[in-house]
């Protein structure tokens, strides 16, 4: 079997910790750390990536 090069991911809310987002992004690459909406919040707040089991 040939390796995988991407991974999928979840982008977990800093200030509230839901999951808001799903995405994938390559292996080779830093953690993802952006700026996203929070429907809870109302408001953009930083999204930290966690990994999808």
């Amino acid at each position: 079997m040939a390796k995988e090069k991407r991974e999928n991911i979840m982008l977990v809310c800093t200030e509230t910790g839901d999951i808001n987002y799903y995405t994938s992004r390559s292996k080779l690459t830093p953690k993802l750390e952006l700026k996203k909406y929070n429907p809870r919040l109302r408001r953009r707040t930083i999204h930290k990536e966690k990994r999808r089991k």
